[in-house]
């Protein structure tokens, strides 16, 4: 895939695009990113479903440092085109993949997150 940022302002909510040239599974990718220290709320996930039809992309992506609900998780799936990566997912990505050791400070733990289920 071929990727690249947007311009930080007038981005028409979209942080980075991408694009596959495969002719059967290729596309238009959105990304939002958002740094957040408390839940995603639903209408953040409904704004990129938004963008993802004005853009005609094939799939959205929204990472974010913090995590999200049920609804938003459910809603993700009915579109079948968006993945929604938490601050917990990200944190083993840029683990397993930049080989960076990051911590992602949130004043309030999600739920599931004790002290123990922390990597």
């Amino acid at each position: 895939m071929k990727a690249w940022v947007t311009q930080s302002s007038k981005d028409e909510g979209v942080d980075a695009v991408a694009t596959n040239e495969d002719p059967l599974i290729g596309g238009l990718c959105v990304i939002q990113a958002k740094r957040y220290s408390k839940i995603v709320g639903l209408e953040a996930v409904h704004a990129l479903a938004g963008v993802m039809a004005d853009k005609a992309a094939a799939k959205g992506i929204m990472v974010s440092t913090s995590w999200y609900g049920k609804a938003s998780y459910d809603f993700a799936a009915r579109t079948g085109r968006m993945e929604l990566i938490s601050g917990r997912e990200l944190k083993s990505l840029l683990l397993e993949h930049l080989h960076l050791d990051v911590l992602i400070g949130l004043p309030k733990l999600p739920p599931g997150w004790g002290p123990r289920d922390i990597t």
